[in-house]
């Protein structure tokens, strides 16, 4: 029987375990990556119990706790004690994270349980030749504000090294005090990620891209493999001193990546209307779509 004893803390010294695991069940949607939880892990403590050569992942924010579907082969007893672990440990919406075939896979087994989608952490991914050639129409607005970005800034691309991991440093302080950070608890937590994983760089298996402008580092993107065609960015900051170089990172990401990965995968808008209307502006290929479930909904699954 799954229990909360079942559960450790997912650290550092994770990483092979989740890359073993994540190289048989690739992932789609980047909360369940390995890097996105010890970054985040001060925000929501991430957790994760093996069973059945599953992994079963579980987070807790300001002390309400979720639990997502099993990553592995399909186990129907394993997923109703998770449910009944659910209604007893989560809070109201204790089931997350349910990716479409996972859906599909339960509705099987519990045809009337509803499972609606969390639209706030659907995941936009883009194609990366469309980023990188920002080809048509569509983008004609961006492609302008990206000609009038490189003609009044000069701007130089380099990928981040060991060597400039300390100025990559100095520059995300640079951005947090603008920020400010501090005062703002989300942000607060956003900088423990972003440091913790400059920090963490080359055992993380990260790569990234620096922007400068005028000798000086404007913007800076931290990326990885999450599958075999896609890349997820996880990190991408930049400072206002030059119009236009959210633009600029974005669009020498994809260069970079252009004839390895056919997709990119900016993540979610969190519900966040500003940065909803920037994603969508972009125009993704696809969005991984998730879903969850309500504990009322979960207690008529186990009687």
């Amino acid at each position: 029987m799954l229990t909360r004893k079942d559960f450790l803390p997912v650290t550092l010294e994770d990483r092979d375990l989740f890359q073993a695991h994540y190289a048989k069940f690739p992932q789609t949607h980047s909360d369940n990556t390995f890097t996105n939880m010890v970054c985040w892990n001060s925000y929501a403590h991430y957790e994760y119990a093996q069973k059945n050569g599953t992994i079963i992942l579980a987070s807790t924010i300001e002390g309400e706790t979720k639990f997502r579907p099993p990553i592995g082969p399909r186990d129907p007893a394993l997923l109703k004690d998770l449910i009944r672990l659910a209604v007893e440990e989560g809070d109201d919406a204790p089931l997350v994270l349910v990716d479409e075939e996972t859906r599909v896979w339960i509705k099987t087994l519990y045809p009337d349980l509803v499972l609606s989608p969390d639209r706030d952490y659907f995941e936009y991914v883009y194609r990366t030749a469309d980023l990188a050639g920002l080809s048509g129409r569509r983008y004609i607005t961006i492609r302008r504000q990206l000609s009038r970005f490189r003609r009044n800034c000069s701007p130089v691309v380099e990928a981040i090294t060991s060597d400039s991991l300390d100025e990559v440093h100095d520059f995300l302080v640079e951005w947090c005090e603008w920020k400010d950070c501090e005062s703002v608890p989300f942000l607060s937590y956003e900088e423990d990620a972003v440091f913790f994983a400059l920090r963490h760089f080359n055992r993380l298996g990260l790569s990234g891209l620096i922007i400068r402008v005028m000798g000086k580092i404007g913007a800076i993107v931290l990326y990885e493999q999450m599958n075999p065609s896609t890349v997820v960015v996880h990190f991408e900051k930049g400072l206002p001193d030059c119009e236009g170089i959210y633009k600029a990172i974005n669009a020498e990401t994809a260069a970079a990546l252009l004839g390895r990965f056919e997709y990119i995968n900016r993540e979610s808008d969190m519900g966040v209307e500003g940065l909803r209307e920037a994603k969508t502006r972009y125009h993704p290929h696809h969005l991984v779509e998730v879903y969850c479930a309500r504990k009322e909904d979960l207690k008529r699954c186990i009687g």
